[in-house]
């Protein structure tokens, strides 16, 4: 007579080695990604940063280069043809030739700063010091971040 043969049956799963090995390795690549995802947002930020300058630097030039060809009418004493604020490019000027009083409009809204969330900007009046902080008020030729954050080259943002 046989003896009967005893199947031994093993369930499918992992053992505890293997679920060390297997969360070490997620640990591992993710703590890789953490760091490259939030290079790719500073990245994405300094890029968005650069555009908004130049909208706004563009837009100041452009306001000057009505105001010097006599556009805008007479030049408001103290302002050297440079725009009173950044609202004064939203906002317009009177076309002073235009009899149906015709606006024109240098930007269509003042950009949100990446870096402060805030639609406010340092500014430069074309009296003040080239790395001043504060604004003279006088009028804008210059526009900056208040951000305090630098760039990975160690150039604060404030002087992009």
């Amino acid at each position: 007579m046989r003896t009967p043969v005893r199947c031994v049956s093993h369930t499918a799963g992992l053992t505890l080695i293997e679920l060390v090995v297997a969360f070490t390795i997620m640990l591992v690549l993710t703590s890789m990604a953490v760091p490259l995802a939030r290079a790719k947002i500073r990245v994405e930020r300094e890029r968005e940063l650069r555009a908004d300058l130049r909208e706004m630097r563009s837009a100041i030039d452009k306001y000057k280069d009505y105001c010097d060809a006599g556009y805008l009418g007479p030049m408001k004493a103290g302002t050297n043809c440079w725009p009173e604020s950044l609202d004064k490019l939203v906002e317009g000027v009177k076309l002073p030739t235009s009899a149906e009083g015709k606006v024109i409009k240098f930007l269509r809204h003042i950009p949100r700063d990446p870096f402060t969330t805030k639609s406010e900007w340092g500014l430069r009046s074309d009296q003040d010091d080239p790395k001043s902080t504060s604004w003279g008020g006088q009028n804008v030729f210059d526009v900056y971040t208040k951000t305090d954050e630098k760039a990975a080259d160690d150039t604060p943002y404030s002087q992009f």
